[in-house]
């Protein structure tokens, strides 16, 4: 549905992106965009708005109500690539409290949640492969499934990455490379690791300190911890094949209302990451792995059909 040339929400009233030059503001309950013409949207009908021109002028008053309400909001740069992001100080009451137990959470409870987000990533990665008949290497990574120790000391998820990776995008593609397909995967990335980035933060926990990821330049470790099993969806999208960059970003755009099945329930993945997160922190408490839940099924966000699994 498009408001104006320059905003744009996408069923159902979830995601915002604003494309030109405006003014973004607060009043009474509503964002206002100020363009060619005026247009007001109720903040109760946002989950993410996306600012991708470096046109946009926003007033503080905005920007606190959105924090406030727990709204994500990413800053696109130059090339409307995702370059920063919105989020609060403190997201909870007792955010001391969380962020000392967090500095003591137990070694050997983080190694087997993390073994088991590995299996669940490494098994997803296997889905996208068959479902682009690459059935060999999809069973060779389903092999390592069995081979993965806590805290996968063996690495199965640096060997899966390699099988998946030159089997999905061929022999010659590196993530390390300028290439269309790691800008795309970046951009998505990059809109899951706002809603990672916003549900630990609302539970009070810090996003730097890690269950795996330890880089002490990451301000994201945790973040990038608990998306590794969801970074799959967005390589089945890109994977898919998208005719231009503007469809490309109006498919991703749209990711975080795409329909999941998640505990035997369907939802969006906006809903099904809010779950998982709390079931991680559950599962580190208990040292207790299975007390994690993961997606069992989705559906793409499309232009066209493309293969689910």
């Amino acid at each position: 549905m498009s408001l104006s040339d320059g905003v744009i929400i996408q069923m159902p009233f979830r995601t915002v992106c604003i494309t030109n030059r405006c003014k973004l503001e607060y009043s009474l309950n509503y964002l206002v965009y100020r363009g060619d013409e005026e247009k007001r949207i109720h903040l109760s009908e946002i989950n993410t708005i996306i600012i991708q021109s470096t046109g946009v002028a926003i007033t503080t008053a905005l920007l606190s109500e959105l924090v406030e309400r727990k709204i994500k909001v990413i800053f696109c740069d130059a090339k409307m690539n995702p370059q920063s992001e919105l989020i609060p100080y403190y997201g909870s009451h007792n955010t001391s409290d969380r962020i000392k137990e967090q500095v003591n959470w137990a070694f050997e409870s983080l190694d087997l949640v993390w073994k088991d987000i590995i299996q669940q990533k490494i098994f997803m990665q296997s889905k996208v492969l068959k479902a682009f008949d690459h059935i060999e290497s999809a069973l060779l990574l389903e092999e390592y499934l069995n081979n993965i120790l806590p805290g996968d000391t063996t690495n199965r998820e640096g060997h899966a990455a390699k099988v998946y990776f030159n089997s999905a995008f061929g022999k010659e593609f590196n993530r390390a490379k300028p290439l269309p397909e790691n800008a795309y995967l970046n951009y998505g990335y990059s809109i899951l690791l706002s809603a990672f980035n916003r549900e630990i933060v609302s539970h009070g926990y810090l996003t730097q300190i890690g269950i795996h990821h330890k880089n002490e330049y990451n301000h994201f470790n945790l973040s990038c911890d608990m998306m590794e099993p969801f970074r799959p969806i967005v390589d089945h999208i890109v994977l898919s094949g998208i005719l231009d960059e503007s469809q490309f970003k109006h498919i991703l755009n749209q990711l975080l209302n795409s329909n999941v099945v998640f505990q035997e329930r369907a939802m969006s993945l906006d809903s099904a990451i809010h779950l998982y997160v709390q079931n991680v922190f559950s599962a580190i408490l208990n040292s207790n792995p299975k007390l994690v839940h993961y997606i069992t099924s989705y559906e793409l966000p499309v232009y066209e059909n493309h293969p689910n699994v």
